[in-house]
């Protein structure tokens, strides 16, 4: 996504210098500058959440323009340079999605039904009876003029973590699209899909 022209990677006190030292020799080529974030956390008793972070950034670097946010644990088949050029044809936050084709599966996520337009008319985070198969993943486009409610999600003293939870409070507020991410998507937050990805990743470096 060309227009990209700073990213923030948010780490733990743990892990930080590891960070810094994979930054310092990181893509010499890439269009934009990147920071590293320490969050502070030591463990789950002090960590801010996957919002909590968001909101850190928000603030901490004084952020007042259009930003995409990115869980670590995504990972895709296939680039998403379309996503970009969506988001800006919205102008409006856009959640990416994929269908899981399981409602039991789907049980570990969040389930989101949406209208003829992809505009999101049902959200419900780890949903005991789902009402669909399409699930919302931590990939967001938050135009500038979103910032505010963001920093008013927290400032309620609304759950910081899981990034669903601010879909699921913002869409009955804004219009909150939808974009159907392509090829495969792979939540690598687990051990048992993280080596499912590596058995396909190391299959496609091979030929």
């Amino acid at each position: 996504i060309r227009d990209i022209d700073q990213a923030y990677i948010v780490t733990n006190a743990k892990f930080v210098t590891h960070f810094e030292k994979w930054a310092e020799n990181y893509r010499p080529d890439l269009h934009f500058r990147f920071t590293i974030v320490n969050d502070k956390s030591t463990d789950d008793s002090n960590k801010l959440g996957a919002i909590g972070d968001m909101h850190l950034v928000l603030t901490q670097h004084q952020i007042k323009d259009d930003v995409i946010v990115v869980g670590g644990d995504n990972l895709f088949s296939e680039d998403l340079a379309e996503f970009g050029e969506y988001c800006k044809q919205k102008d409006a936050p856009v959640t990416g999605v994929y269908d899981v084709g399981d409602l039991e599966q789907i049980k570990k996520y969040n389930a989101i039904v949406i209208d003829e337009n992809n505009r999101i008319t049902y959200f419900e985070e780890k949903p005991k009876e789902p009402r669909s198969t399409l699930t919302g993943i931590a990939l967001y486009y938050y135009p500038q003029w979103v910032l505010p409610l963001i920093h008013q999600y927290i400032e309620d003293g609304n759950n910081p973590d899981q990034p669903g939870r601010l879909v699921q409070w913002l869409y009955p507020r804004v219009p909150f699209y939808v974009w159907k991410v392509p090829g495969t998507w792979y939540d690598v937050g687990s051990l048992e899909t993280l080596e499912e990805a590596n058995r396909v990743f190391s299959r496609g470096s091979n030929g």
